[in-house]
């Protein structure tokens, strides 16, 4: 029996996005993974109803594919932990979990609980938040809906579901929107929730490595924007030459094609890069009162960082209050010292958060 950390992976997305058509693809097919599938009772389409028609008392239900299904009446914490502990005991055997929330909730929390709680931090890892999107309904749930918007600034992996229902023009506005409130996460189109299951899971969107992918077209767009319009007098007298513009701040929400619609969601990224060290005592200070202020809005943010006094690159990352930091591995010779970070949030204050970054380098 070892002890190694069990993975477990967040499904998000709106109501009618496919959750629930993936989640039986993977209750029912035989792809050899012994999987436990959590899921939230309340949900308006549960599985319930179509695969656990036997009506039991028993919260915990073997399938003949060697997956489980749980579904949850107390809280997240109790069910983990009582998985956790049969898995000890022998009694059921997985070996990763995947936690269905419902169409309307908040990812973070459930986040959280994997950083916060000793004991669920002993058995668990998280491996990442996957949402799905749904095309055809999308633009519309994202306009009304806040914890639409949320989903998709939380997710390390979009997948969107029915594109085939929606003309290719409406298909590029919707994944130029999705990339600018979120650009770390890569797009996959899926159909009827038929996704390789090796592309769901160990996506380790919570591993503090040293990759910060950023969508390429997102920074493209960003660079474009930066040039001519910006003259910044920052008045650090003549310091100012050495650093590459590394204030050229990113405008992402301003970036329009011509022909998309401007939306102005209020779930916004911004990437902050910088060629000169921060200042380890002050970055620290700096961003631990952003968290204390800004941490309910703050829904993901990574950075692999420059700092004076370190040969090797420190990653940090979070997840609205909770921040992490690690370091990594050796700036290679001839690799070019710089930091990186990316913040995805709610109506965050960029100007602050740019000037006081800045205010960090050294």
């Amino acid at each position: 029996m070892s002890d190694a950390l069990i993975p477990a992976t967040i499904l998000t997305g709106f109501l009618g996005s496919g959750k629930t058509t993936l989640l039986k693809r993977v209750l029912s097919e035989t792809h050899g993974q012994k999987i436990a599938i959590i899921e939230n009772e309340f949900g308006e389409e549960n599985i319930d109803n179509e695969i656990l028609v036997a009506e039991t008392q028993e919260q915990i239900i073997q399938m003949s594919n060697g997956c489980i299904c749980c579904t949850i009446r107390e809280d997240l914490r109790a069910t983990l932990s009582e998985l956790a502990a049969k898995k000890r005991r022998g009694e059921l055997d997985f070996e990763r979990v995947i936690i269905e929330t419902t169409g309307v909730a908040d990812p973070g929390p459930v986040a959280q609980t994997f950083f916060i709680d000793d004991e669920i931090a002993e058995s668990f890892v998280l491996d990442a938040i996957l949402t799905l999107v749904d095309a055809k309904h999308a633009e519309q749930q994202l306009d009304s809906r806040q914890e639409a918007r949320r989903q998709v600034g939380f997710a390390d992996e979009i997948f969107i579901s029915k594109s085939e229902l929606v003309q290719p023009e409406a298909l590029a506005a919707l994944q130029h929107r999705l990339k600018h409130m979120n650009p770390r996460a890569p797009h996959t189109l899926v159909h009827f929730g038929e996704v390789a299951l090796a592309k769901v899971l160990d996506l380790r969107g919570f591993n503090l490595n040293a990759k910060l992918d950023i969508d390429p077209d997102f920074l493209k767009a960003e660079e474009h924007e930066q040039h001519g319009h910006h003259p910044h007098a920052h008045g650090h007298g003549g310091h100012d030459h050495g650093h590459d513009h590394d204030h050229d701040h990113v405008h992402g929400e301003h970036c329009q094609h011509p022909h998309h619609h401007h939306h102005d969601d209020d779930v916004k990224s911004f990437v902050f890069r910088a060629d000169r060290a921060f200042n380890p005592a002050k970055l620290e200070d700096f961003l631990g009162a952003i968290v204390q202020v800004y941490g309910p809005k703050m829904l993901r943010y990574k950075g692999v960082l420059n700092m004076k006094g370190t040969d090797r690159k420190v990653i940090f990352q979070g997840v609205h209050q909770l921040m992490g930091s690690d370091l990594g591995p050796k700036w290679t010779p001839g690799e070019k010292r710089q930091s990186k970070m990316v913040f995805i949030g709610i109506d965050l204050p960029k100007e602050v958060l740019l000037q006081g970054l800045e205010g960090c380098l050294v």
